[in-house]
């Protein structure tokens, strides 16, 4: 079976993140990592809730810009949450992380840890040069107040895509990637390049002492397969872990409300012939149905939300 087929992702809208106070993280990502508001809405009734499968959901969204890239921070205004387990690890398979590209790791490590941040990293790490595909990549790990998990990475002139390398005076850039823990690359690539249409972008090993103290993970091994929509921009990497090993699953009962949601906004160009092959394939819905939006303020058109084979949840979108 190709993996080229008619029905494909396009490209990643937006990394939507599930918060327990809009207000604290909007001060967060705009002020420690210079995101910019681009809009804050509130939406309610029968269809976000059969979108999000949570019944009588009124959520309040605001969206954000770095660079070139959106964030979505959604806040369940009437509905309390679970958060997100605090032993939380890099190899539970519920892990995902947005990776933040900076002009200068010092200068944007020094500033994040001047706000309430928990570090996952020791401090910044440097991939060694005999990893081909990260060699001279700089980076760190944290946690936003609500415990998402979020890396700072810089590229040496060698690596990652030429917009991270134009000259300008900002910091902080843009996104490059969401990386998720996963139990099987096969599996996931399955459902993100056979199904979805998504193609291999890079392929590494990272491991060594680099990896333990990035991760916090003592003797890290870590398979990463980088994945890219046709129309580039952001990317998946898929993590995963031979050692220490699989971390524990995502809990069947989580939902949509519970802070530890994050879904990927996946543009894509016929959602009604995806959707079939999805159903095909047996993959999870989340929605009860394709939700068709015809409120202008709202950013698209057709929306469902899946899930991966892990439980990562994916947002089909027709703009």
């Amino acid at each position: 079976m190709s993996s080229q087929t008619d029905v494909q992702v396009q490209r990643i809208r937006a990394i939507g993140l599930t918060v327990t106070n809009c207000n604290r993280s909007v001060d967060f990502y705009t002020q420690a990592l210079a995101f910019e508001l681009v809009s804050d809405i509130t939406v309610e009734g029968q269809d976000y809730s059969d979108l999000e499968g949570v019944n009588g959901a009124k959520i309040r969204i605001i969206t954000l810009r770095l660079g070139d890239e959106l964030i979505d921070l959604m806040e369940y205004l009437n509905i309390q949450g679970k958060p997100i387990p605090s032993d939380s690890q890099s190899n539970d398979l519920w892990f995902q992380h947005l990776a933040i590209v900076v002009s200068d790791i010092d200068r944007a490590y020094a500033q994040v840890c001047s706000f309430p941040i928990e570090p996952i990293s020791v401090a910044p790490q440097t991939i060694p040069p005999e990893n081909k595909a990260s060699g001279g990549v700089r980076a760190f790990k944290f946690k936003d107040p609500d415990g998402h998990d979020l890396e700072l990475i810089w590229f040496p002139p060698d690596k990652g895509q030429d917009k991270w390398h134009q000259k300008n005076h900002r910091l902080f850039l843009g996104i490059d990637h969401s990386a998720i823990a996963i139990s099987n690359t096969e599996q996931s690539l399955h459902f993100y390049c056979n199904i979805l249409g998504m193609q291999i972008d890079s392929r590494s090993l990272n491991w060594r002492a680099t990896q333990s103290r990035l991760d916090n993970l003592p003797g890290a091994e870590v398979k990463i397969t980088g994945l890219r929509p046709v129309q580039d921009g952001v990317g998946i990497e898929l993590l995963d872990y031979i050692v220490p090993g699989k971390g524990r699953p995502m809990p069947s009962d989580w939902k949509s409300c519970d802070i530890a949601h994050i879904q990927i906004e996946l543009v894509v160009n016929n959602l009604e012939q995806l959707v079939d092959k999805l159903r095909r394939n047996g993959v999870q819905f989340v929605s009860s149905r394709i939700v068709q939006f015809s409120d202008r303020s709202f950013p698209y058109k057709q929306s469902c939300l899946v899930k991966d084979p892990d439980g990562h949840a994916v947002l089909l979108i027709v703009e």
